[in-house]
């Protein structure tokens, strides 16, 4: 059905038919089935893209869906020039970085809960964590680039 999904094949109306309707020129319906789960990867995490350049045809923004498994964490990484913004849909995930501030780095380790959001500046290095032992955390990821970058590192420590 015309505007249905994402279908770039689409032709504008009142246009020759075989002419292609651009993709920044419309409105795109990603649905909950359809999220696109080759994406830059790290240990203990199924990311999701639903916004890309490559579902949507998106420039500047990647939007997708983050599963953390059961009594598992990531891997420590950064996301690049990305910057991220986390808004939790369940459970209870926690995000660990290291706090320089105060001139020593210091853990810090953010808990949080279903409705709270989580900024993550460019290149800081991070690890999200799920302690629940029995239930999934699920995150919505938005970043500022076109694609998920996802840069693993070996520990927090380790300068990007």
């Amino acid at each position: 059905m015309r505007g249905e999904g994402f279908h770039p094949h689409l032709t504008a109306p009142d246009t020759d038919p075989d002419a292609a309707v651009p993709l920044r020129a419309r409105l795109h319906h990603v649905r909950a089935g359809e999220l696109d789960g080759d994406t830059a990867q790290s240990g203990g995490m199924r990311r999701f893209a639903a916004i890309s350049g490559r579902t949507v045809g998106s420039e500047k923004l990647w939007m997708g869906e983050t599963h953390v498994a059961p009594a598992t964490a990531s891997s420590d990484h950064h996301h690049g020039e990305s910057e991220t913004a986390i808004h939790v849909v369940s459970g209870h995930p926690e995000f660990v970085f290291l706090d320089h501030s105060s001139g020593e780095p210091v853990e810090v380790r953010l808990r949080t809960g279903p409705g709270d959001y989580v900024f993550v500046p460019p290149y800081v290095p991070h690890r999200e964590e799920n302690p629940d032992p029995a239930h999934e955390a699920v995150v919505v990821i938005a970043r500022s680039t076109q694609e998920a970058i996802v840069v693993n590192l070996p520990s927090l420590h380790t300068e990007s």
